[in-house]
């Protein structure tokens, strides 16, 4: 066991600091790392009882802190989502692929099965995805959290069922139904009470006795205490360890717990996407290439497609349908236990099973570059009409309008701009594609609209062409540098100010058109120092002259700057 951890560990490191001199997500590089170590590879891990139960708590501690998101309010108000459209998403997808695996010549009853299993989408890597990519509380990222939940439960009760239909088993499917989803309320109720009455005893005493051990020690406790009575009811560990962390992000102690476990999280979750790798059989892509892309294909068609159709049904715009889709468009990690066990059962034949895990693991492997890619094929795919009515509705709106500041992207730089501006009585527009954080402010303000400001025809909308200014206070650089080109191309001759994190790509921002950037991590570390020597006791005229030196120089004394570990990050 630990020369196999000794292995991974090593290679993950040298993959995936190769894969972020590429920017690709790490995820694809663990998976890589799992594919290129396996059996039929390099063969450099054995096999060993352990690396499963290892690999599965990453999946445990990435359910907790997505738990604590999570607050039981927000979950209670997803409540429909969860079980409407999760359960409808499952039935409607497992008809449809067991249907089209019975036209294959599989029995009635395995191809259901698979059919379900397939249904199933990745909660490890689309949570991890959508956290990374700031997406979890979006329209769509709580439609795909939601249907994820639903999923986990469901995946219990299937695992339960192969047994049952293999005729092993001494409980008939219509009591393991009821069975499984008692035990789920069962778990709730109990972790709600704890989490009510005893949790934040422990917690209060911990921090009270000031030792950061302490705390770590009762986080890793909870966090695992939570899995492993989940696992004696037979029930999904990830699942009772997110409602264990959903009760708990109501707590004082939310953001120091989610701190305490990233570290374990992070390493084990990438133990969890190699193993997932080594289950692979790079054979079969030299045999079955064709074979494999076709069914990967169809497997993100269908599974997107469905998603993308019942979300519209329900409601919600086109965007949101399809991205929502694009989320959930892969098979799932369930799908591998699931049919492992449909094997070890004889309800599968090897060789469909096979083919059907390597699909799988393509659908899973495209599925982070899909995610990145989303905004984009969204824009592709949904229909025009309804986006003509909302252009020509902004566009009457702000018709009216000349000398204005449009502000793309009203997140908390945005906002503050914004106030500003209405201090300063200069009429301003704000874009953003954020539905909910729109509808919050359309509630006192009337100039904040819902849109993708990469869109140049929207950009025409709020009267680009008739602007003053443009403010690009989105936190993504590489947003920012597709918003800056779109505008150039309608307005050559507007001042365009950007907002960035740092100055990594402010030669590309100003070759782009920028006229002035503005790298917030620089500015708070210049403010930091003019305070510091103000505190210090040095003239305020002489510090004030200093700042005017810098700012006017670009920041030329704070480019020299050795990166650490934690910069990455912050």
């Amino acid at each position: 066991m630990f020369a196999n951890l000794l292995i991974i560990l090593a290679s993950s490191l040298v993959v995936i600091a190769l894969f972020q001199r590429l920017r690709l997500p790490p995820v694809l590089g663990y998976l890589c790392v799992g594919l290129m170590i396996g059996p039929t590879a390099f063969n450099w891990v054995n096999e060993s009882e352990e690396l499963p139960d290892l690999a599965e708590l990453g999946v445990v501690f990435l359910l907790f802190s997505l738990g604590l998101e999570f607050s039981l309010s927000k979950m209670l108000a997803l409540r429909k989502v969860v079980f409407r459209l999760g359960s409808q998403q499952v039935l409607l997808t497992a008809l449809l692929l067991g249907g089209l695996l019975m036209l294959l010549g599989l029995p009635a009853t395995p191809a259901l099965l698979l059919g379900a299993g397939l249904s199933l989408s990745s909660t490890a890597i689309v949570s991890k995805e959508l956290g990374s990519l700031g997406e979890i509380f979006s329209s769509h990222g709580q439609n795909a959290i939601a249907v994820l939940l639903f999923q986990d439960v469901v995946a219990v009760l299937l695992l339960t069922l192969v047994p049952v239909f293999a005729g092993s088993s001494d409980q008939a499917w219509y009591w393991a139904l009821p069975v499984t989803l008692g035990k789920t309320v069962v778990l709730f109720f109990g972790l709600l009470l704890a989490s009510r009455w005893l949790l934040p005893r422990l917690f209060h005493e911990v921090a009270a006795a000031r030792s950061p051990e302490l705390f770590v020690l009762l986080a890793l406790v909870i966090v695992l205490l939570t899995a492993w009575l989940t696992h004696l009811l037979g029930l999904s560990p990830a699942l009772g360890a997110f409602l264990a962390g959903m009760l708990l992000g109501e707590s004082h102690y939310r953001h120091q717990i989610e701190a305490d476990i990233r570290p374990f999280r992070d390493i084990l979750l990438g133990v969890f996407f190699v193993s997932i790798g080594m289950l692979i059989d790079l054979q079969l892509f030299a045999s079955h290439g064709l074979l494999i892309l076709g069914l990967t294909l169809g497997l993100l068609v269908i599974k997107g497609c469905v998603v993308a159709l019942l979300v519209r049904w329900r409601g919600s715009d086109a965007e949101t349908a399809w991205r929502s889709g694009l989320a959930l468009a892969q098979g799932g990690e369930f799908c591998f236990a699931l049919m492992a066990l449909m094997q070890q059962n004889e309800l599968m034949p090897a060789e469909i099973g096979g083919l059907l895990l390597a699909a799988t693991f393509c659908s899973m492997l495209l599925t982070p570059l899909l995610l990145r890619a989303a905004p984009r094929i969204a824009l592709r795919l949904h229909r025009k009409p309804n986006e003509e009515a909302k252009l020509e509705e902004i566009s009457a709106l702000n018709a009216g309008l000349h000398s204005h500041v449009v502000i793309c992207g009203y997140g908390r730089v945005g906002q503050s701009i914004g106030r500003f501006l209405r201090h300063a009585q200069q009429p301003y527009i704000a874009l953003d594609n954020d539905p909910v954080r729109v509808q919050e402010a359309g509630v006192s303000e009337t100039c904040v609209h819902y849109g993708d400001s990469r869109r140049g025809e929207l950009l025409v909308a709020v009267g680009l062409e008739r602007a003053r200014l443009l403010v690009i206070a989105v936190d993504q650089a590489d947003i920012a540098l597709l918003i800056l080109k779109e505008a150039r191309r309608f307005n050559p001759a507007v001042p365009i100010l950007v907002r960035t994190r740092d100055d990594s790509q402010l030669t590309e921002l100003k070759a782009a058109g920028a006229s002035e950037v503005v790298p917030e991590l620089l500015e708070s570390s210049l403010m930091l120092a003019s305070h510091a020597l103000i505190m210090l006791g040095l003239p305020g005229q002489q510090v004030q002259d200093r700042v005017d030196q810098v700012r006017r120089d670009r920041y030329r004394l704070l480019h020299d700057f050795y990166p650490g570990a934690e910069d990455v990050e912050n």
